[in-house]
């Protein structure tokens, strides 16, 4: 586990920066298309860095990127705190996204490509939702006892210095028996499990993104309603890895499931837990799939990564225009049908694995 810990704490500070600035984004923009600017902008710089980082640690190993994320991380978080407004702060967000993205995809396939890879796995994405939980509270306590909502931020970012100095301590895994990857012939044969990461994914961003509007709640409520889907996911991805589980039969029954889970979403907050762990079973299910593929786990992990990002952004977005056109009730019925519709294609995955 010390071998592993810079890794762990690496992507838990990582994540928790990221998350620092929603609670606190009406300080650092006027008007929901500036503040949702802000927010998009991180998710921007790492959709577009996570499958060149995942092709990079193939080529020159994961530690190089490792270290370049933790560092770019750092950078931000310090600009960040010099110029929290207008451009130079999309721009800073943009940069934290990529180094974010740098950090998770060689993270990944560090992790997928070692031994014990699926319990490895879900240490990183449990430290991964567990950081994303601590920035938003951490963040929340903070402003309101400094009265500062940079508060959060500079916390974290001076917890990222020491963290940069523990990712230069980290070695690079052994890669023996994984075969070369070819990216067209990935895609092609595993199109269906990264359109099931897209969705199911992304499922847990575009709930989040709705909800605040439909209920109009105090953001004290809505961002401890909203942490239990990371919670749940962080249990989840620690208790799965320990099944064992077909991850094609998984998916189609999580999905079915987070069906029945968004729509009672729309009804009460108490069926977010649920959604938190059926994302984290899901997300277990493919990294421990990609890992039995033994292709280059880089270009896997850069395009589960891709895919995550993708409905981040995207079912989001798509999420909030069914919203503002047709009623929330629309929006979250839209989510329940595409996650159950991802149950039909996922048997035709020409999945070919080794294990």
């Amino acid at each position: 586990m010390a071998r592993n810990f810079p890794i762990l704490l690496g992507i838990f500070v990582v994540m928790a920066l990221s998350n620092a600035v929603v609670p606190v984004l009406p300080d650092f923009a006027e008007g929901a298309a500036m503040q949702g600017a802000v927010y998009a902008a991180y998710f921007l710089g790492a959709f577009v860095a996570v499958l060149p980082a995942g092709m990079a640690s193939d080529r020159i190993g994961s530690v190089p990127l490792i270290r370049a994320g933790l560092l770019l991380t750092l950078a931000s978080g310090i600009l960040i705190l010099l110029y929290p407004f207008g451009l130079p702060l999309l721009v800073f967000r943009v940069a934290e996204g990529i180094g974010a993205g740098l950090f998770l995809s060689a993270a990944l396939a560090w992790a997928n490509s070692q031994p014990s890879a699926g319990q490895l796995s879900g240490y990183v994405m449990a430290s991964l939702n567990l950081g994303l939980v601590v920035g938003l509270l951490a963040t929340g306590w903070l402003d309101a006892a400094l009265d500062s909502h940079l508060a959060g931020i500079a916390f974290f970012t001076v917890l990222a210095v020491p963290v940069v100095g523990m990712g230069f301590t980290v070695r690079e895994s052994e890669r023996v028996g994984f075969a070369r990857a070819n990216l067209p012939g990935i895609v092609r044969n595993y199109f269906w499990l990264f359109v099931a990461a897209v969705v199911l994914v992304g499922m847990t961003g575009a709930v989040a993104a709705v909800y605040p509007e439909y209920t109009g709640s105090d953001p004290s409520v809505l961002a401890l309603q909203l942490a239990t889907i990371n919670i749940a996911s962080v249990v989840a991805v620690l208790v799965a890895p320990r099944i064992n589980f077909h991850p094609v039969p998984t998916i189609r029954v999580s999905s079915i499931l987070m069906a029945g889970a968004v729509v009672a979403g729309y009804f009460t907050p108490y069926a977010f837990p649920a959604i938190g762990a059926l994302s984290g079973v899901i997300i277990v299910a493919i990294l421990a799939f990609l890992a039995e593929t033994r292709v280059q786990q880089g270009v896997m992990t850069g395009l589960f990564n891709t895919a995550s990002y993708a409905g981040f952004t995207f079912l989001s977005a798509l999420a909030g225009f069914a919203a503002g056109m047709f009623g929330f009730l629309a929006a979250f019925l839209l989510l329940a049908g595409m996650a159950a519709a991802v149950a039909i294609p996922i048997g035709r995955c020409r999945c070919e694995h080794t294990g």
